[in-house]
């Protein structure tokens, strides 16, 4: 039996989202090269979010018979997704569903191998922080790609706002995990890049609060705001940039591999 799922994005994380991360696709540029999507390519995006970036894609696949499939544990961020596409008049190259991406591999309508290409931006070092979700993961986008489709993703790399404590997995234990433990895929490129990131309107304290959040969900109640106030106090001077505003420290780990 599945496990419950606490959505930790509700309908006020998504507010928050824009308010403190909405960099996040909009820093994508490079995963997006990347990725290369063309007309006719149909997409899996694992971790899809708000679908800022599949509408991006969905005005390239209505070029052609392309369409791109999300999924994502949120129902907030998958709502949100929805009505961008129902916005942008895409919702028949773009197409959302509420799945926790470790399930993929028990998906059935998810594993026909029909899939092009499969995407993932941001999301990942959320997914494989339990290491029981890792071979499972990876399992799961390899069975639903065609033979010879890629897989494409960018996630917090070794180093990422090391400030803020965050994701710590290397380009070497994804080809390991991906390469020699699930077997099945060829990681044909990988980079880690210190990407300084401009923090966005909600600064530090909104940072914290969002991506954070889980960390002082373990603490009373009661205790939560003044250990958020520490916090943001630290960081305020660490992350402080001398012509104003402050920079976290992203680094990026990007991949693409290919199912073998």
């Amino acid at each position: 039996m599945a496990t419950e799922h606490k959505d930790n994005w509700s309908s006020e994380a998504s507010d928050a989202y824009q308010n403190a991360a909405s960099f996040v696709p909009k820093l994508a540029t490079k995963v997006m090269q990347w990725l290369d999507p063309q007309k006719d390519d149909v997409i899996l995006d694992v971790g899809c979010g708000d679908g800022v970036l599949n509408v991006e894609m969905a005005h390239i696949l209505a070029q052609g018979s392309g369409r791109v499939h999300g999924v994502d544990s949120s129902a907030a961020m998958i709502a949100a997704a929805k009505a961008s596409a129902e916005s942008a008049g895409l919702t028949d190259k773009c197409t959302f569903e509420v799945l926790d991406a470790t399930s993929l591999i028990s998906t059935p309508s998810l594993q026909q191998q029909t899939f092009t290409k499969a995407f993932s931006n941001a999301a990942l070092h959320w997914i494989l922080r339990p290491a029981a979700t890792r071979e499972a993961l990876f399992r799961g986008v390899r069975d639903a790609l065609a033979p010879g489709a890629t897989f494409v993703f960018e996630m917090g790399g070794l180093g990422n706002v090391s400030e803020i404590r965050a994701a710590l997995l290397t380009a070497d234990w994804v080809r390991d995990v991906m390469e020699n433990k699930v077997g099945g895929w060829k990681v044909e490129r990988a980079e880690r890049e210190w990407r300084p990131t401009k923090a966005d309107k909600g600064g530090v304290e909104g940072w914290v609060r969002l991506m954070a959040k889980q960390f002082f969900e373990v603490l009373p109640e009661g205790e939560r705001e003044e250990c958020i106030r520490e916090v943001v106090d630290v960081l305020e001077v660490v992350c402080r940039q001398p012509g104003g505003g402050h920079m976290y420290s992203y680094v990026r780990l990007r991949v693409v591999a290919r199912k073998v």
